[in-house]
């Protein structure tokens, strides 16, 4: 009986924790295709590359096929030790729009990311700064579409989740569940409502007010910063900025990791670094890591726990413990099935969720363990030991 009881406490558990956490993506707020707006103000995109050969060409060739009338396109080399200047250099010889621009030393104090914008930002000459990623590609109306969209939401920064590009196993496998729980820690409406403090924006794709953006002492304020993004966002709201953070898949994608190692490095740097801005946050990362443990590991052995009890003449007990569990696992495939047609990925990856669940609890907890230990977190070549 006590089998039983304990069973049905843990289903009713499951569906419920299931059924929240797929539905928390509540983006009210989406860029759809706009027309190139009539004397439109200058925006200064600025892209951040250090080692980018792979994907530079593609990112500044989308940027320059926009079809908004007044821009330009700042790259900031960030000391790359690949073809990234070359192939930067071979652009700007055909497009004038483009200047690139050799970064200098890293000083002390400061992370990568945010020195690397510091630099591009001080030569940006727009009354809008667009911060875009080396990874990530816009469609041609990308900014005629998120500026109408911040003048209609009156936004002093607009920034969007971004369409994730998805190729290789690992990342249609850890790819979507990453992303999903990220939807359960920032909640778009929170961040949208000016009330409340909850605040994000998404380095792949920010769209700033360059006058915002000076007020809060632009990357300067947060030249410490691996979570810049974050970091960044937090000074605008509580500045009395506006910030809006919206459904940008239809504009901008991004491809951010292409291997194992890539995502293991790149998000066991992200994410206890995000969650550790506020205690919240960090416990909801704990509960994160709990749940993922919980369905890679403990979500089979109940059911093959209830199966057991029954080839042993549990009966109609045993029959029910195994008859919740496989109800969970279901109703979690199901779920997934969904959230793979989102990501446009093949719906029987939804079955790989029992791996992707250990690999991102592990993730978590690898994460927490590089700050809280001193051991600190390495990316793009470099080592931070911050306590952030």
């Amino acid at each position: 009986m006590i089998y039983i009881i304990l069973s049905t406490i843990l289903f009713i558990l499951a569906i419920l924790i299931i059924h929240w956490i797929h539905n928390q993506y509540h983006m009210d707020i989406v860029v759809t295709p706009a027309p190139p707006p009539v004397n439109a103000p200058k925006v200064s995109v600025c892209i951040p590359a250090r080692n980018e050969e792979t994907n530079i060409r593609r990112c500044v060739e989308a940027v320059l096929r926009q079809d908004y009338p007044n821009f330009e396109v700042i790259v900031l080399d960030d000391r790359s030790a690949d073809s990234t200047l070359t192939l930067l250099k071979d652009i700007a010889s055909r497009d004038s729009r483009l200047l690139p621009v050799s970064g200098s030393d890293l000083p002390e104090g400061w992370a990568g990311k945010p020195h690397a914008l510091y630099q591009a930002a001080s030569v940006a000459r727009g009354e809008w700064l667009c911060f875009v990623d080396a990874d990530t590609f816009l469609e041609p109306f990308a900014l005629s579409s998120v500026y109408a969209e911040t003048m209609k939401q009156k936004a002093d920064l607009f920034t969007v989740i971004t369409n994730q590009i998805l190729v290789t196993f690992w990342e249609r496998v850890i790819m979507p569940l990453v992303l999903t729980a990220l939807t359960v820690g920032f909640s778009p409406r929170k961040v949208n409502d000016p009330k409340r403090a909850d605040a994000i924006s998404n380095g792949q794709f920010i769209f700033i007010k360059r006058s915002a953006y000076d007020a809060i002492g632009g990357h300067e304020s947060v030249k410490d910063r691996i979570a810049e993004d974050q970091a960044i966002a937090h000074h605008v709201k509580s500045r009395g900025f506006r910030l809006i953070f919206a459904d940008g898949t239809r504009a901008v994608s991004t491809r951010m990791y292409t291997s194992f190692a890539g995502i293991w490095e790149g998000w066991t740097k992200n994410i206890y670094l995000g969650l550790s801005i506020h205690p919240g946050l960090l416990a909801l990362g704990a509960f994160g890591a709990l749940l993922g443990f919980l369905a890679a590991f403990f979500l089979p052995v109940w059911i093959v726990f209830g199966f057991a009890w029954f080839a042993n003449g549990g009966g109609m007990f045993a029959l029910a413990v195994t008859g919740e569990a496989l109800c969970v696992t279901t109703y979690l495939l199901f779920m997934r099935v969904r959230a793979a047609g989102y990501f446009h990925i093949p719906a029987w990856y939804a079955f790989t969720t029992f791996l992707g669940a250990g690999i991102f609890s592990m993730m978590i907890l690898a994460s927490a363990w590089k700050v809280l230990s001193g051991q600190g977190v390495t990316w793009r070549g470099r080592k931070y030991k911050l306590n952030q």
